[in-house]
């Protein structure tokens, strides 16, 4: 368990009560899920989000961290016989890993050092009276250590040896670490230089070159890039301050008067910075500077995830879809409302014209067939000629026509989620099926793709792949949770992202729905193997039965309280299910009433809330973006243009923007609003519909610059 100081630290960073962390904490150690602590213990948290139950949790961790190390490190200097007093007392005193590695450097083991070797000469003694800096002869100080036997040959190898080990005492001392630390996160610049001789095979790095700029300012997507080039050993990274201004910091620290052994110890600083202290701090700054990059994109990425999962839904609709292609044909699929494969064929629009007038009777056969209420085409090859000649149609009934953002749904097409779902089917089938559901309910389908693969983020094989992963997976939960689920049709896949389910529990409740039958009530979960208690609590709330026997099994009232609500209808003299939906009876109640030990007040609102819209969906109401149908090849673009557009993929220099074609444009973040300063996310989100002004085309790299300001 962490000291209570770290709670008040932990209040303290976020701006909450210790009161709060203390009982976030206590949640968390009772194996409770973040998206179940920031819905159904509000009272406890005094109703935290998500974002800052998550902060609480990864200092927490980071806190018991230091807690391990400071254990170790004194167990360590036990067994050693250097644990004094003084130094136990600045040991628990510290409170940040660097602090502790700090007091521990000097009784770490080292391998053989130069000031090592000098103390086997017998030039210790030397190195104190130096230290000293009293005025001296230095010379005359030197010559008795002289000792060819031992390999100190002249007065300067008896000088030299003795800058040695100041050398290193000076880059172990706290006070100059920390003087040096505090200098390297202000003033350290990236320096980066292009490799003699890479120059052509690194000519994507082109703008790095030569380049510098403060370490402290510099954006996640250039020291990633940056970082990038030294791996593929085309540019060569320096991080550091001004060399000058940093050993004359530790000089002002160290060194006394100016006597001639205040000059050696001058030289044993400069030493001691190039050779131990610069490349020390140059590693912890690098690793800062990519942690800091680590987590600007991730956070970017995590944001666009869940903006795409969150995307509005068509709803249950009759939906064909359509994976285009030219050579290989348009696979096209017809779904039923709740996504099941009806029928599939394929068709082609490329020339003969036959071939066009075959494809339309095809799909007009369908549409008539089935009843089809939407039509989504992929966005990938051929997307865009296929939009056009579907749109050139006259289909029966008009279904909607929709560009459907087709990443990852081959990675979907080739999983074993897709072979265990249409083992019958080829990849083309799968992929067509996985477009078409995507327009349905994009959130269902899209936790069955790995969320690396759906193309929203931004260098994302360059930066720490543990934290991008715990990051996208907790995005994922969040939204599930946040939609809620229902019990008797989701697939395993979106099942496993429920709060306290997991990959086992959801192949389980889906074996024991193919056994027994759709569930009744949220009470029948705990029949299913493995499914037990505090699965139930942590779950049951995010989960829906639609017709249950108990209407308050498809809410997102926690069966917790079910007794509340019963209490609530007996004190109106009305049946539960007469509630629900009720504004009118709800207003009567009296809410405060109903405040018990255990429920209070913020949980007696959030009851009533449901009750009026039971199974709300937050999600935004689906609209149709219709491309210009004017523009269907990057030759079709002039500049000062106005298009409809939707945003694909938002980055820290800005964000990309399907307008229709193969190629999406990019509007820099300079281009994206005027009130625009660092994120932009503060502008725009993935999905998002923009009108857009074409400002750049380049015809030759089939590049388009775009402009949101002023459109």
């Amino acid at each position: 368990m962490i000291e209570n100081r770290h709670f008040n630290r932990i209040a303290e960073q976020l701006g909450l009560q210790t009161r709060q962390v203390e009982q976030v904490v206590q949640l968390l150690d009772d194996d409770c899920t973040i998206p179940f602590i920031a819905r159904y213990r509000k009272e406890q948290t005094g109703s935290l989000d998500e974002v800052c139950i998550s902060s609480i949790r990864d200092l927490y961790k980071h806190y018991i961290e230091i807690e391990k190390r400071r254990q170790q490190i004194k167990d360590t200097l036990i067994e050693q016989g250097n644990l004094t007093a003084d130094l136990e007392q600045r040991l628990s005193a510290a409170e940040t890993l660097c602090e502790l590695e700090d007091l521990y450097l000097p009784f770490k083991p080292k391998r053989r050092t130069k000031a090592m070797m000098a103390r086997e000469k017998g030039l210790e003694p030397l190195a104190k009276k130096l230290m000293k800096q009293y005025p001296m002869e230095v010379l005359a100080e030197a010559k008795p250590f002289v000792n060819t036997a031992k390999g100190v040959n002249s007065v300067e190898d008896a000088l030299q040896g003795a800058r040695d080990i100041i050398a290193e005492w000076v880059s172990e001392r706290v006070e100059v670490r920390n003087r040096l630390r505090n200098l390297f996160v202000r003033e350290s610049r990236i320096y980066s230089l292009v490799v003699k001789g890479k120059e052509e095979e690194g000519k994507n790095y082109a703008a790095y070159f030569d380049m510098q700029e403060l370490c402290s300012k510099a954006p996640s997507h250039r020291v990633l890039a940056m970082f990038r080039g030294e791996k593929e050993g085309v540019l060569r990274l320096t991080v550091a301050p001004d060399a000058n201004k940093a050993i004359e910091s530790i000089q002002r620290r160290v060194c006394r008067g100016n006597s001639q052994a205040t000059l050696q110890v001058a030289m044993a600083v400069e030493d001691s910075y190039k050779r131990l202290l610069q490349p020390q701090m140059e590693t912890e700054m690098r690793q800062e500077a990519k942690q800091r990059a680590d987590r600007d994109a991730i956070a970017i990425f995590a944001d666009n995830l869940r903006h795409l999962l969150l995307a509005a839904p068509l709803g249950q609709k009759t939906v064909l879809a359509i994976d285009p292609g030219f050579r290989t044909g348009c696979k096209v699929v017809v779904l039923d409302k709740q996504g099941n494969l009806l029928t599939h064929d394929v068709f082609y629009i490329v020339p003969p014209e036959q071939n066009k007038q075959q494809a339309a009777a095809l799909l007009q056969q369908l549409v008539n067939k089935y009843k089809v209420e939407a039509i989504a085409i992929g966005n990938g090859t051929a997307g865009r000629e296929t939009e056009l000649f579907v749109r050139s149609l006259t289909l029966s009934g008009t279904p909607i026509v929709v560009s459907v953002n087709e990443s990852g749904a081959s990675v979907y097409s080739a999983s074993e989620t897709a072979r265990e779902e249409f083992p019958d089917y080829d990849i083309t089938v799968r992929g067509a099926v996985s477009i078409g559901r995507r327009l349905i309910d994009p959130l269902a389908e899209l936790v069955k793709i790995d969320p690396q693969s759906i193309g929203v983020g931004q260098y994302q094989h360059d930066v720490n792949q543990a934290a991008l992963r715990q990051s996208l997976t907790e995005t994922v939960e969040s939204c599930v949770n946040l939609v809620g689920v229902q019990l008797n049709t989701a697939g395993k896949e979106l099942l496993s992202y429920v709060s306290g389910i997991g990959a086992t529990l959801a192949k389980n409740i889906v074996e024991y729905r193919k056994q027994h039958g759709a569930f009744r009530s949220r009470k029948e979960l705990l029949n299913v193997p493995r499914f037990g208690a505090k699965a139930f609590e942590q779950a049951a709330g995010f989960l829906r039965i639609e017709h249950a026997e108990n209407p308050l099994d498809n809410t997102a009232v926690h069966p917790e309280n079910y007794a509340v609500v019963e209490r609530m209808a007996k004190h109106l003299h009305v049946e539960t299910k007469a509630l629900i939906k009720n504004t009118e009876l709800l207003k009567q109640l009296n809410l405060q009433t109903f405040v018990s030990e255990g429920v209070g007040l913020t949980t007696l609102t959030d009851i009533v809330h449901e009750l009026a819209k039971p199974n709300r969906d937050p999600r935004e109401t689906f609209e149709v973006v219709a491309f210009d149908p004017s523009v269907r090849d990057i030759a079709d673009l002039r500049v000062g243009m106005v298009l409809n557009g939707i945003v694909t993929n938002v980055t820290a220099f800005g964000c990309f923007v399907d307008i229709g074609l193969h190629e999406q444009g990019l509007v820099h973040k300079s281009r994206l609003a005027n009130t625009f300063v660092r994120d932009p996310n503060e502008v725009v989100r993935v999905q998002q519909h923009i009108k857009v002004k074409v400002v750049e085309v380049d015809y030759v790299r089939r590049k388009i610059g775009l402009s949101a300001k002023d459109v």
